[in-house]
């Protein structure tokens, strides 16, 4: 899959397929943060949860590099953290 690809991918993911699906990314973090701090005994940021997703993706891509989902995904929380960490 070309690099063109996974980001149009991700970009249509993040924007259309999961928000229609999972809501407002911005409510979908907080509330994994909250709940995660709450697990944790922690303050976990949206931000932060939005690391720990890529870091499942991450592990999930060393066992299966060609799986193309695990890329497109990490592109997609890497997008919403980052979009998150700037409203911080």
């Amino acid at each position: 899959m070309k690099r063109e690809a996974i980001l149009e991918a991700a970009a249509q993911a993040v924007t259309t397929d999961r928000q229609a699906t999972h809501g407002n990314v911005e409510n979908n973090f907080e509330d994994v943060a909250a709940i995660w701090s709450y697990r944790l005994g922690v303050k976990i940021t949206p931000a932060q949860a939005t690391i720990m997703m890529i870091d499942l993706k991450l592990v999930r891509a060393w066992g299966n590099q060609t799986h193309a989902d695990n890329w497109i995904d990490m592109a997609g929380y890497a997008a919403c953290g980052g979009e998150l960490a700037g409203s911080l």
